[in-house]
């Protein structure tokens, strides 16, 4: 069965999430814990790259464009800014390592020509935008002057909206003061930077050497200049990481006092990421130790009065996005979670990514490829996807499970004019069996998410995947593990 036309799923309230009870994490087993304990996606997008094809052109992302620019949607912009100034071992981006910083200018100079060829195609000029995200890669990397330079550019062909969300990812290593005046100068509302853990051991390990009194003097001085959010990502299950070292970490992430914190599992994919084969498997947590970690950080941020917003993000009550998970406004896209729905989301930069017009399209991952491309008013696209009435569904279905933690199974049948149990066969035993394990509270009108199932968000909407491999196909893994 097809399913009918539905009201874009971003249009739609989202059902207001159950209570949070962090209790509920001591009372997961050992057993349950192993069998949940799997490779899967994180969901920014469905369906994940993986399953994008090669045969995906600048053509169908140029009639992409214009079918966006018809909608009128809101716009969100992700710049990627690759140069990094040495490797941390534990990375998964997509970066390019150098000490010459007169490369940015150069790579700046093609930028504005992508930027110059996509505006007119979706018609930036007459469209709100509501978010732009800066990522790497080390966007600090750029001069202070490079950064004020690049979102004024980006502010003529995309108007930016009052209340939109503007972030930046920075590294403190790199990043002084006249950095951050300039990022307000700029407009940024928004920083992020990265800790993963300040334990001095880990970090030689990890050839990421940053103190803890680097890192709280960058966020004072965000603070004194007026940033309204300030978020700090930590990593658990690195090498030389031990429960007992991260009780620290967290005290001194507490005594910093983020607006947000995000919290996310180490993915050791070596066959992907080579420098990993750095890393000793005996000096990394697995299983119940490396969730240990995770679950004292989650005890204690929620004892610190940091709301959980889900799977590894943390915000303090009054910051927008625990208002928005408490209210059903939380959306997610490629940024993660966010409170800016229904946007179309174009990506420039080397190897970044698009959503627009229900497609997703990615540029040339090869910086020569993706600079030849542009020069040639040509749209560097290598990879991308059409989708389908069932992929768009799948994701509507996924995303009101990430973001509202339920689903009612009557919306989707009056949204997309089908059968819930012919068009879904097999999915409510898979239910059914989440539920006996308590990973969801099920009923015959949908089910919720228990508090400990919040943690497997990710495992839920597994069932509702149709490109996972079959987990006896052999294949290397593609995803991080859900622990």
């Amino acid at each position: 069965m097809s399913p009918a036309p539905a009201t874009s799923p971003e249009r739609r309230p989202l059902t207001r999430p159950p209570v949070f009870d962090p209790a509920a994490i001591a009372r997961l087993t050992p057993e349950l814990l192993a069998k949940f304990d799997v490779p899967g996606p994180r969901y920014t997008s469905y369906p994940t790259a993986p399953a994008w094809r090669d045969d995906y052109t600048q053509t169908d992302y140029r009639a992409a464009l214009a079918k966006s620019a018809a909608t009128g949607r809101p716009l969100s912009i992700y710049v990627h800014l690759p140069f990094c100034e040495s490797l941390c071992v534990y990375c998964g981006c997509n970066v390019i390592i150098t000490k010459r910083h007169d490369r940015a200018a150069h790579y700046l100079e093609h930028l504005y020509k992508e930027i110059d060829l996509v505006a007119p195609l979706c018609g930036g000029k007459a469209r709100k935008t509501v978010q732009i995200a800066w990522g790497g890669g080390t966007p600090t990397f750029l001069e202070p002057a490079q950064i004020e330079e690049l979102l004024g550019y980006i502010r003529e062909r995309f108007p930016i909206e009052a209340d939109a969300e503007v972030g930046i990812e920075v590294d403190p290593r790199v990043t002084t003061r006249e950095h951050v005046k300039s990022i307000v100068r700029a407009g940024f509302n928004r920083i992020s930077m990265g800790v993963q853990d300040f334990d001095p051991e880990v970090q030689e390990e990890i050839h990421r050497v940053q103190s803890f009194e680097m890192t709280k003097g960058l966020v004072d001085w965000c603070r004194e200049d007026g940033l309204q959010s300030v978020n700090v990502d930590l990593v658990y299950g690195l090498p030389k990481q031990t429960l007992a070292k991260f009780e620290s970490t967290i005290d001194q992430i507490l005594t910093i006092s983020p607006d947000r914190v995000s919290a996310f599992s180490y993915a050791h994919v070596p066959w992907l990421k080579p420098q990993q084969n750095k890393f000793k498997e005996a000096d990394m947590a697995h299983g119940a130790a490396k969730f240990a970690i995770f679950a004292r950080l989650l005890e204690r941020l929620c004892g610190a009065g940091y709301d959980f917003v889900g799977m590894d993000h943390f915000a303090k009550p009054g910051n927008e996005l625990a208002i928005a998970q408490r209210t059903g406004g939380l959306w997610r896209n490629f940024q993660g979670f966010t409170t800016k729905s229904g946007t179309d989301l174009l990506g420039f930069g080397v190897t970044s990514i698009g959503s627009v017009a229900d497609t997703f399209a990615q540029n040339a991952k090869e910086l020569a490829d993706w600079q030849g491309d542009v020069c040639r008013g040509e749209l560097p696209i290598r990879k991308g996807m059409i989708l389908s009435e069932d992929d768009k569904l799948r994701r509507d279905v996924i995303h009101r499970i990430m973001c509202s933690y339920g689903l009612d199974f009557a919306e989707v049948e009056r949204d997309f004019g089908i059968v819930f149990d012919t068009y879904f066969p097999g999915v409510k035993a898979r239910l059914a069996e989440l539920a006996a394990d308590g990973v969801i509270d099920l009923d015959g009108t949908g089910f919720v998410l228990t508090s400990w199932g919040r943690v497997f968000v990710r495992n839920v909407c597994m069932a509702f995947d149709a490109y996972l491999p079959a987990p006896d196909s052999g294949a290397k893994p593609m995803y991080s593990r859900t622990v």
